[in-house]
């Protein structure tokens, strides 16, 4: 049993998508001399084997969006960066149809 970040309800762990911190997103621009601090991409686990800590989610948008509303990505993963979650919300409106 996990618990979904968005809802915070608890399920089994086939039934949630997991997600972890991946490296830094490349923004491709900037001055190399002070590279400005990049935000750290939150990734979809589905076949739930990336090494590192990993949240949990209900594959749906609502959850997604509640996750984000409350910042439970950062708490969830331990991260003081700034995330970005755009590739999780892609894959969620994927396979939400």
């Amino acid at each position: 049993m996990r618990t979904c970040i968005g809802c915070r309800q608890r399920a089994p762990a086939a039934d949630l998508l997991r997600v972890v911190a991946g490296p830094p997103a490349s923004s491709g621009a900037g001055d190399s001399s002070s590279p400005p601090r990049q935000p750290v991409q939150v990734l979809p686990d589905p076949r739930r084997r990336a090494s590192g800590r990993g949240a949990w989610l209900h594959p749906v948008l609502g959850c997604m969006e509640l996750a984000e509303r409350r910042r439970a990505f950062g708490r969830a993963l331990r991260s003081t960066a700034q995330l970005d979650t755009s590739p999780v919300r892609t894959y969620v409106e994927s396979i939400a149809g």
